[in-house]
């Protein structure tokens, strides 16, 4: 394990009915708790440039979502076991095994998307919610339906089992999630990225039951729904790189405003997807700001 990237946290693994999530847990335990939920296809090693930072002012948790990192990777069926209803109550058992009822919530890409829908199933534990450089799942979908954002991955990580499964292997995982990752840098390539998260990321993705947790989780999206238009109660801050999302058809701080946060604050940062690895410096200004 990489415990050197995260001086000073204590490591946990908890059980759950699914299997074990393994979460990083660092600062004074009397402090106000700050959950860091990582994206696709990474771990909770993304925050390592910002924890300790972070650790200063809140009792921070990095946990590895259900499938990823070094959390368990239950099989599943049609996205079934890793819809973000299902995933968020790995949160809630994480965050209450280890002291915390109420939290905040920074999280990018899948673990966002883990962290809009948290919000919305338990509106009494987000205290506020932080989301890095995503959409609403919905609106990309409406967006890929239209012709307005390609396909890409989102299509074909989504086809059925074990359709991008086989295809993954057959590419090389590395090759494959390493392509996609220099994609979203800022300079289309992996600098940005440390060499001991860059190899705990490749043993992870090495793992075939990974590969198809993975496919899972973009299943699940595929199916996910508007919520009954319900909104986010808790304060919410909107987080973009200076390309990737914006160059769809809208910006991503207004259709955030136009769906589940109505009163969500934002701002741009000067990055690609990977914000937390790819400046650090500015995305922790800006999020010490809101939090």
């Amino acid at each position: 394990m990489s415990a050197d990237l995260f001086p000073g946290f204590a490591s946990h693994w908890i059980d759950t009915d699914e299997g074990r999530i393994f979460a990083r847990s660092g600062g004074d335990p009397r402090a106000e708790p700050l959950l860091l939920l990582h994206g696709f296809p990474q771990s909770h090693l993304m925050w390592a440039r910002m924890a300790g930072e972070l650790a200063k002012r809140f009792h921070v948790v990095a946990m590895d979502l259900r499938g990823y990192g070094w959390s368990s990777a239950p099989r599943s069926t049609n996205g079934e076991t890793y819809n973000k209803r299902a995933m968020g109550e790995d949160v809630v058992h994480v965050m209450q095994n280890l002291g915390h009822v109420r939290f905040r919530i920074v999280g990018h890409d899948r673990g966002a998307r883990l962290g809009y829908r948290l919000a919305l199933d338990h509106p009494g534990r987000v205290e506020k919610l932080a989301l890095l450089d995503i959409l609403p799942t919905i609106e990309v979908w409406r967006n890929i339906r239209a012709g307005t954002t390609p396909a890409a991955h989102w299509a074909f990580l989504s086809q059925p089992d074990p359709v991008p499964e086989t295809e993954i292997v057959r590419i090389g995982a590395n090759s494959y999630f390493e392509g996609l990752m220099q994609a979203w840098t800022q300079d289309h390539s992996l600098r940005a990225f440390s060499v001991a998260a860059l190899s705990e990321y490749r043993n992870a993705w090495g793992d075939t039951s990974r590969i198809h947790a993975f496919c899972e989780d973009y299943r699940a999206g595929a199916q996910q729904d508007l919520a009954a238009r319900r909104t986010i109660e808790a304060p919410v801050c909107v987080l973009s790189g200076s390309f990737f999302l914006t160059a769809g058809p809208r910006p991503a701080f207004d259709v955030w405003r136009e769906t589940f946060a109505p009163k969500a604050i934002g701002a741009q940062i000067n990055s690609g997807h990977f914000l937390a690895e790819e400046n650090a410096p500015d995305t922790l200004t800006a999020l010490l700001a809101f939090l």
